[in-house]
């Protein structure tokens, strides 16, 4: 999990500005322990600057992921929720009841790649894969 600090640094790292609003966004996703959706994220950043607007933390959400920062969870109802990103190539185990998720880094999808692009042409370039479930609290 990311600290802010890094996710900070890994936005100014692109030249974007760190409002005090966009501060309070990072805290927030530094502190989540399992994916935010950005009404979420937005109630709480409003308690660090009261000033932060949704629109704001859409677009700062959008620019983390961009940065590779945050990564977008999609949820089983088709709404996304965001969580910090680890360092690297990670997929998500998500909880169908209180929405926490896990990041795993196991991926042994290498001959289903290689099947999907000798079937159809594609040059595979990248692929997440999310998995639903009850985690064990939710069990």
């Amino acid at each position: 999990m990311l600290s802010e600090s890094s996710l900070a640094q890994a936005f100014t790292a692109r030249g974007y500005k760190l409002t005090r609003p966009r501060r309070a966004v990072l805290k927030v996703v530094a502190q989540a322990g399992a994916g935010l959706s950005p009404a979420q994220i937005h109630a709480r950043a409003k308690k660090f600057h009261p000033h932060t607007g949704l629109v704001t933390v859409y677009r700062t959400l959008d620019l983390l992921a961009e940065c590779g920062a945050v990564r977008r969870v999609h949820g089983e109802d088709g709404c996304h929720s965001y969580a910090p990103a680890s360092a690297g190539h990670a997929h998500h185990v998500i909880c169908g009841q209180c929405h926490a998720v896990v990041e795993f880094e196991e991926c042994d999808l290498a001959e289903l790649l290689k099947t999907v692009q000798r079937r159809t042409g594609y040059k595979i370039q990248e692929h997440w894969l999310e998995l639903f479930g009850l985690c064990p609290n939710c069990r």
